[in-house]
């Protein structure tokens, strides 16, 4: 079975496998031979520089299998007869980590005393903190529930948002009558159709004065210049793990906006992420070889 991974890790992992034969591509070299014969394809973090060609071209692909929770540079690119599986539950941890210590630094004010620290000034004052706040989960899924799971203990309120209502969990159609009650608004939403550009000038002007906005979705579900202007005007804050564009540019005037805090796109890059993926491609590849039910398959947008 000619399967493409993207690492020597992920070949190892399945090296004991029976009738597999695994080639290694990154992206960033040469494309290996007999992509024509290509059965199973886990393509890397960063997507190939030519997905539609690509997948166009892999005539005998039978499973996709993303070591991302998101799949939308795939989804629509699909081969006839392919599966498509995503990687819920690999990223959980770090992501919901990312989201626990990022809403802390920007509310505690951790990156203002880091600068003053740099220039050995002693600027005390009083700070936010998260106790007793109400975080507002956008996008409750197996992320938010990590999040959730590590919220316990600070005192927090937390509020639901997903696709669909369901028992504890309110719908997309409630979200606008939240936002104003919310002192953090966490942002877990897939990249689809329906989320593109959905935190846009008026999602923002619901949001309470002082509010936190927590991006660890997809650049491209917030407006970047209502966010900026917010953001300028000293009405909001942010935690921004990814953005639009991405990656940044220097001297993109969101790099400079007070009250908010940049990482880049790192929230999942841990090694707890790397195990379980690893975990994850071995058990997927054993019941596609077996002929079992898959977890994970996409059947709809995510």
């Amino acid at each position: 079975m000619e399967t493409w991974v993207p690492s020597g890790e992920v070949a190892e992992a399945l090296s004991a496998l029976p009738d597999v034969r695994c080639s290694v591509y990154d992206g960033t070299g040469p494309e290996p031979e007999g992509i024509e014969d290509v059965e199973v394809w886990i393509p890397p973090l960063i997507p190939v520089p030519d997905v539609p060609g690509t997948l166009a071209r892999m005539r005998s692909l039978r499973l996709l299998q993303t070591v991302t929770a998101g799949v939308e540079a795939y989804r629509p690119h699909l081969p006839e007869g392919a599966v498509l599986c995503n990687a819920r539950g690999v990223h959980d941890a770090g992501t919901a980590e990312w989201a626990v210590g990022a809403m802390i630094a920007v509310i505690r004010e951790f990156p203002g005393f880091t600068d003053a620290q740099r220039r050995g000034e002693w600027t005390y004052h009083h700070t936010g903190v998260l106790a007793d706040a109400t975080v507002l989960i956008v996008g409750y899924g197996s992320i938010g529930a990590a999040l959730e799971r590590r919220l316990d203990g600070f005192e927090v309120e937390v509020v639901r948002v997903a696709r669909r209502a369901r028992e504890g969990v309110h719908g997309m159609a409630e979200l606008p009558a939240l936002l104003p009650a919310a002192d953090v608004v966490v942002l877990l939403v897939p990249a689809t159709e329906a989320t593109a550009g959905m935190v846009d000038a008026a999602f923002l002007a619901r949001m309470k004065d002082g509010a936190v906005l927590v991006n660890a979705a997809r650049g491209g579900i917030v407006d970047t210049d209502a966010l900026v202007a917010e953001l300028k005007d000293g009405r909001l804050r942010a935690a921004l793990d990814v953005t639009a564009p991405e990656p940044l540019p220097e001297g993109h005037p969101l790099w400079s906006a007070p009250g908010v805090l940049i990482t880049p796109h790192v929230a999942g890059s841990t090694p707890a992420s790397a195990r379980r993926m690893l975990r994850l491609m071995r058990s997927q590849m054993t019941r596609h070889l077996a002929g079992d039910p898959l977890d994970n398959v996409i059947t709809d947008a995510y």
